[in-house]
């Protein structure tokens, strides 16, 4: 077997089945000779001592005074985090999110600040509930400041927004009022991939949808040219634009961090590791998994799934100036992720898994599957994509017209009303969004249940325009026909099957990648 440097491997004779993800299910697959596999980085080992790394941090910022001088008795501290959408899978307690905010609130106690809010940046999201806040924050801040002190940030309570003002492109930066009005807004995030932090953080976690529609929108995902870079995506440049104006308004001090890839406990160790490198306890537990998975009842294996707390290691903590920041944070994930790959291919295939950021608790339904395959991962390249220009993707998920009521009551509709009618971004766009993002009833679901917004599956739909415009056939392995008909998609029983309906655009012997995720690669295509 050819192994080339940077974790790529080309199929050949003696190559085993590869693993893949399918959803709530998993399977062993035999790729066809000369598929290239472009296999995650192993992980980074975590910081000896994590504590410490966030002391030092505190300390010693980038860009920026240590944060216990900008610290004073009588101020108004603002702490926001990021929300229950990153990490995935959630780590093993304590959340990296609870050990920065407990040394935040530490210095503040001894600088005499008293008037202190905790909010979770959930823009749009669904609000956390008090279980997975307390998950999150710890028991200590939990019980301390919850709920009148620590609160989901509500983007439809017009009393607690504040307008800031205009970027030079006429975005409107409207945000929660309580952070624009403090003397210090501190933001904790947790930097999964190179998509996540920098002015992506509070402009966009504390915003409205008066602010989000100015980037979460068809024109600019269309011309977000890799989301994994925030110099070339449309709307991190908005972002970028929003998030400055916003820090002329308030002094904003971000925590960022960062994790390795382990993203599944030890006792699934077989998850991250490349196939042949499979002890015999990991082969046993592999065709174990593959074969017990389909014979549990749905409800069964979304609990086991849903129940897996991933291993992950701090590998970087940087606090101070936003931008100054990002870059510290992005060279570490970059360390992680990063696996450089020579040229595009004529197919690309994903086996998509069980949990993306907007189904925790609840099914991925058919639109966070596009948003996840042609959204997301179709997306984890820097440079230009794995795949040619109109070449073929081909998924591994069953895309089963499944939704959760209590998240997602607006896909339902999107699914039965939106997508009969078009499946083309700007239309859809152009005719229903106002309608779904103005509607009373999911916006009383959003601000009192745990709902996504009712213009939610348009930003889903919306994220996967660039991989939409980009290749030409999107196949659907082991999909439900009718779901993926009505998505504008086909589905295929196997792989053969698949390559067999895309060859007419890509050939009968084309080139193919398989990226092997999850844990995290960004391939670097030269």
């Amino acid at each position: 077997m050819a192994v080339r440097p940077g974790f790529v491997l080309e199929v050949d004779e003696r190559t085993p089945p590869l693993l893949v993800h399918q959803g709530e299910g998993l399977l062993l697959e035999q790729f066809p000779l000369g598929t290239r596999v472009v296999y995650p980085p192993e992980s980074l080992p975590g910081l000896p001592d994590v504590d410490a790394a966030i002391a030092d941090a505190l300390e010693h910022p980038q860009n920026s005074e240590p944060l216990r001088e900008l610290l004073f008795a009588g101020m108004k501290l603002t702490i926001a985090f990021d929300d229950l959408s990153i990490p995935l899978p959630r780590m093993r307690r304590p959340d990296i999110r609870q050990r920065v905010i407990e040394q935040v609130l530490t210095l503040a106690a001894e600088k005499g600040v008293d008037d202190v809010e905790l909010i979770v940046a959930t823009a749009l999201h669904r609000r956390m509930t008090a279980a997975e806040i307390e998950y999150v924050v710890g028991e200590r801040v939990f019980r301390s400041f919850w709920p009148d002190h620590l609160y989901n940030h509500d983007a439809e309570d017009k009393d607690n927004l504040t307008h800031v003002g205009l970027t030079d492109h006429g975005e409107d930066v409207e945000v929660n009022r309580r952070a624009a009005e403090s003397d210090l807004l501190v933001y904790v995030n947790v930097n999964l991939v190179a998509m996540d932090g920098g002015h992506k953080s509070a402009a966009i976690g504390l915003a409205s949808y008066n602010s989000l529609r100015h980037h979460h929108n068809s024109h600019t995902m269309l011309h977000s040219t890799s989301f994994m870079d925030h110099t070339r995506s449309a709307m991190h440049s908005s972002a970028w634009r929003m998030g400055r104006l916003l820090n002329e308004h308030v002094k904003v001090f971000n925590i960022e961090s960062t994790l390795n890839n382990q993203a599944f406990p030890e006792k699934y160790g077989f998850l991250t590791k490349r196939e042949w490198e499979w002890t015999r306890k990991d082969q046993a537990m592999a065709y174990g998994t593959t074969t017990a998975l389909p014979k549990l009842p749905s409800r069964q294996r979304h609990k086991f799934f849903q129940g897996i707390v991933a291993d992950y290691q701090v590998t970087g903590v940087h606090a101070g100036e936003t931008e100054a920041v990002h870059d510290r944070t992005l060279e570490t994930v970059h360390r992680q992720q990063l696996v450089e790959v020579e040229g595009q291919s004529d197919v690309l295939v994903f086996g998509l898994p069980y949990l993306g950021p907007y189904n925790s608790d609840a099914v991925m339904n058919p639109i966070l599957a596009t948003c996840m395959g042609l959204g997301y991962f179709f997306n984890m390249y820097r440079g230009k994509p794995l795949v040619r220009h109109k070449g073929a993707l081909i998924l591994y998920h069953p895309v089963t017209p499944e939704f959760t009521q209590l998240h997602h009551p607006s896909y339902v509709d999107f699914y039965e009303e939106v997508l009969a009618e078009s499946t083309d971004p700007a239309t859809i766009e152009a005719k229903f969004e106002k309608q779904y993002a103005t509607d009373p009833w999911y916006i009383h679901l959003y601000r009192t249940s745990h709902a996504y917004h009712g213009v939610h599956p348009f930003y889903m739909w919306y994220w996967a325009t660039h991989g939409m415009d980009h290749v030409g056939d999107v196949v659907w392995v082991g999909g439900d026909r009718k779901a993926c008909a009505r998505m504008g998609f086909r589905a295929a029983s196997t792989l053969a099957d698949a390559l067999e309906m895309v060859s007419g655009s890509v050939g009968r012997d084309p080139s193919i990648t398989y990226l092997h995720s999850p844990p995290h690669a960004i391939a670097d295509v030269r």
